[in-house]
């Protein structure tokens, strides 16, 4: 019986001894690495485009005039027909003497001053005041803000002074009577003054400008607007004029012309 159990023992011994002996091995979980990709630094692409057009401005054509005193007729017109309204001065007198005594707008007086009538300060004046070289040495002359108090100033002159009350008894449109006139009263002592003024009336037609005012007709006192192909010669026959007279009429000093140009015409009588 011992042997028996002995046989057992050594069996089963000698059985676990052969068995492989079982691993177990577990799975370890591999961690994942959480990669974080760094964002891609864009690169500035600079966008090159060319400059919005600035707009056009369309401007009106200026005026292209023959002479400075055309220029300065067309100015000053409206202001002297104004004043003529206002004081009963003929238009075609303040506009010749405007010519006469500024040069045309272009004298010193009328340039820093504003000053086209040459009218001195006298007593009592507070306004500007500039020193010019005239029968005496540094005389006081006024001086305005704009134009238009020259010419009011010019107005105001004339009628509140007696000695040249006479002149306003006259015709309205009576410009010689108001150029001989105005010589007689003391205003020039130039004895050529009235005739002055009388061809510088009569070569621009400044008459026109009483005519305006009074809400007569001009007749005869045309313009022409210069087209090409124009000449003076043809123009003279065209309103029966000769090309002296149509120089004379507008001031011109040869006989060049450009489209545009505005000229006066004033027919002669036909046979």
């Amino acid at each position: 019986m011992k042997k028996i159990i002995l046989l057992l023992c050594l069996s089963l011994f000698i059985a676990s001894c052969g068995s492989k002996k079982r691993v177990v091995t577990s799975k370890s979980k591999t961690k994942k690495e959480r990669v974080v990709k760094k964002p891609r630094k864009r690169k500035e692409v600079k966008v090159t485009s060319e400059p919005a057009p600035k707009p056009v401005v369309i401007e009106d054509t200026p005026e292209v005039y023959n002479s400075p005193t055309e220029e300065y007729i067309a100015i000053y017109s409206d202001i002297a027909k104004d004043e003529m309204k206002s004081y009963g001065i003929p238009a075609s007198i303040t506009l010749a003497q405007g010519i006469l005594e500024s040069g045309s707008g272009k004298g010193r007086l009328s340039t820093e001053a504003n000053n086209h009538f040459g009218i001195k300060c006298h007593s009592g004046w507070t306004g500007g005041k500039i020193y010019h070289d005239d029968d005496a040495s540094q005389e006081c002359f006024r001086k305005y803000k704009n134009s238009k108090y020259s010419f009011r100033d010019h107005s105001l002159f004339l009628k509140e002074r007696k000695r040249y009350s006479d002149l306003f008894n006259l015709q309205k449109d009576d410009y010689e009577g108001w150029a001989k006139g105005l010589r007689k009263a003391g205003y020039a002592t130039d004895r050529k003054y009235p005739q002055k003024l009388i061809s510088l009336i009569e070569r621009y037609q400044l008459y026109r400008f009483d005519n305006e005012v009074l809400g007569k007709d001009n007749g005869v006192n045309e313009k022409h607007i210069v087209v090409a192909g124009d000449t003076l010669y043809s123009l003279a026959k065209k309103y029966n004029l000769t090309v002296e007279t149509l120089k004379s009429l507008n001031g011109l000093e040869n006989n060049s012309l450009f489209v545009g140009q505005i000229l006066y015409v004033k027919p002669l009588p036909k046979d």
